[in-house]
């Protein structure tokens, strides 16, 4: 018995071969996948808000890959791990890495020199590496838990209700987060940071 997955408005497809990296093998369906994933970015969470970071450690590659591997680690074997193939969205494969430095880098010079607000900082630190989409999946989820770790930790504020309902299924509130994140790519940021707060 395989992973059969069907797939909603803007999800990333997952290769054959990075279904095969399911730890869970009586997996079968994206229910029982969604759920077995909540589980597991539930205890991430839990450990996001158990600890103080500092900003050296949170703009760091070795953090960004820690996240993803934390959330996602009971689940699929590579967890935290760059993708070793090209998606529908994302940069190219060979790009991760340098692409991920300059994103450390600028996020860095936005707080130093105070560029935009808290929130905005925050939002296209998410909106950058989720477009960079370092991980074969989960970069969604992964990049709207580094901008909550960056609110939270950096600047001392509350983390994002992000539309306060689950974006992970198909319905409204899904469709309002990415078309927002299509409008984010004309650099309109400001409704993503208001669905953000929303």
């Amino acid at each position: 018995m395989g992973l059969d997955l069907e797939y909603i408005y803007g999800q990333t497809p997952i290769s054959e071969e990075e279904k095969d990296g399911i730890l869970i093998k009586t997996i079968s369906t994206r229910k029982e996948l969604d759920e077995f994933e909540q589980h597991n970015i539930e205890s991430a969470f839990e450990w996001t808000i158990s600890k103080k970071f500092s900003l050296d450690r949170i703009l760091t590659i070795e953090f960004i890959m820690e996240v993803h591997k934390r959330m996602f680690n009971k689940t699929w074997e590579w967890a935290g791990k760059f993708r070793n193939t090209n998606k529908n969205i994302g940069i190219d494969k060979l790009q991760i890495s340098t692409s991920l430095i300059t994103l450390l880098d600028d996020c860095r010079y936005w707080i130093d020199n105070e560029t935009y607000s808290h929130d905005e900082i925050a939002i296209r630190f998410k909106f950058r590496l989720v477009k960079i989409h370092p991980f074969p999946n989960g970069n969604g989820r992964h990049s709207r838990l580094c901008a909550d770790i960056l609110i939270s930790n950096v600047f001392n504020e509350d983390v994002f209700t992000w539309g306060g309902l689950d974006l992970v299924k198909p319905g409204e509130s899904r469709k309002k987060y990415i078309d927002n994140i299509h409008n984010a790519e004309q650099m309109e940021m400001k409704s993503l940071i208001a669905f953000a707060r929303s």
